[in-house]
């Protein structure tokens, strides 16, 4: 029996796969709404749960896959550009505090200890 070439598709596989979960329009629905709004993954199953409730994180993540958009494109000034720490004195200590907000909207004060790496370890 011959084997199978790496770049071909077995015989008993589709040409084209299609869910088993999601119907055509419910596809359509999908893909437009992923197009139009450019949502990360689970954003987009949290809007679309209500319209299409047997929608589950694995079907949406593999539908997404299927047409090519499962990765949200690179867009400009996304990141923050990299920039290096400033070089303290040894035996120099930062500490950062910061407050935070939670969602009920009561803050909440923390403090951060970062210590440098190049403090000798008798030091501690």
């Amino acid at each position: 029996m011959e084997e199978p070439s790496l770049g071909r598709r077995s015989p008993d596989r589709p040409k084209r796969p299609k869910s088993t979960v999601l119907t055509v329009e419910e596809e359509a629905v999908v893909i437009a709404f992923r197009r139009h709004t450019l949502l990360p993954l689970d954003d987009c199953l949290y809007a679309l749960q209500p319209t299409i409730p047997h929608l589950t994180r694995s079907s949406l993540h593999r539908c997404l896959q299927r047409y090519g958009i499962s990765r949200l494109p690179d867009v400009e000034g996304d990141k923050p550009e990299k920039r290096k720490f400033k070089a303290y004195p040894i035996g120099y200590f930062h500490i950062d505090i910061a407050e935070v907000q939670t969602a009920e909207g009561s803050s909440i004060s923390m403090s951060l200890l970062i210590a440098p790496a190049n403090l000798p370890s008798c030091s501690w």
